[in-house]
């Protein structure tokens, strides 16, 4: 097995106070996968900033003590040149004018897929073009002890599974039932970390977050088909 170190992930502030939004975005971003940093307000952003440094903002146009745009200037203020994406319902012309105008490098119209949400991060992630590796050899070892054996053992029973995972998802997609696919992901996610599938794992995280998703869904399918396959 190759126990190389996985490459650090790029870090990612998202900005949004709507519990239901920040949920599905953190999930997505996570999925990329980069690490996320939540806050639900500028003075939790700012605050964030000032604790730590980031690859990318993730900001909403509109927060609860304020604008995106004037926290965004309040960084560039400090000095803080951190590239910044906007999100936002509001189809207003002028409102997205005035988002590119304060240093916003693009307006992404939420509602999002997960697919065009990975587009754009990756547009302005350069560090998350690089996959992650089909198995992650150091991540399963820390969680089964340190036994070679054991995780390969382990990698065999999974291998053997997934098809008739697969096949449940799958059906379960078909009918539109989102709660029989997130069960058979939550059970999937779980196994992913033990075995260190590291990139069906993170194509079932972001399934997690838009359970029918069809570009999601065939993200799943082709990481399935590449741990199947090798």
């Amino acid at each position: 097995m190759n126990h190389s170190p996985a490459p650090a992930l790029p870090r990612l502030l998202l900005v949004e106070d709507d519990p239901v939004n920040a949920a599905f975005l953190a999930g997505a971003c996570a999925a990329l996968p980069a690490q996320v940093v939540h806050a639900g307000s500028l003075a939790e952003a700012t605050a964030a900033c000032g604790d730590d440094s980031f690859d990318l903002f993730l900001f909403d146009a509109n927060l609860p003590d304020g604008q995106g745009e004037d926290l965004l200037r309040s960084l560039r203020g400090a000095g803080i040149g951190t590239v910044a994406l906007a999100h936002t319902a509001e189809l207003d012309a002028e409102l997205h004018a005035r988002l590119m105008a304060a240093g916003f490098v693009e307006v992404l119209r939420k509602p999002l897929a997960v697919a065009d949400l990975h587009a754009a991060l990756r547009r302005w992630l350069p560090a998350a073009t690089t996959p992650r590796p089909c198995w992650d050899d150091a991540a399963a070892l820390a969680a089964l002890g340190g036994q070679a054996a054991h995780v390969q053992a382990l990698r065999g029973m999974f291998l053997e599974e997934l098809p008739a995972q697969r096949a449940r998802i799958a059906a379960a997609a078909a009918q539109a039932d989102d709660t029989a696919v997130r069960a058979e992901l939550h059970r999937l996610v779980a196994s992913c970390g033990f075995v260190g599938a590291a990139r069906l794992g993170d194509a079932v995280q972001a399934l997690r977050a838009a359970p029918l998703d069809a570009a999601a869904l065939r993200a799943l399918d082709a990481a399935i088909d590449e741990l199947l396959r090798g």
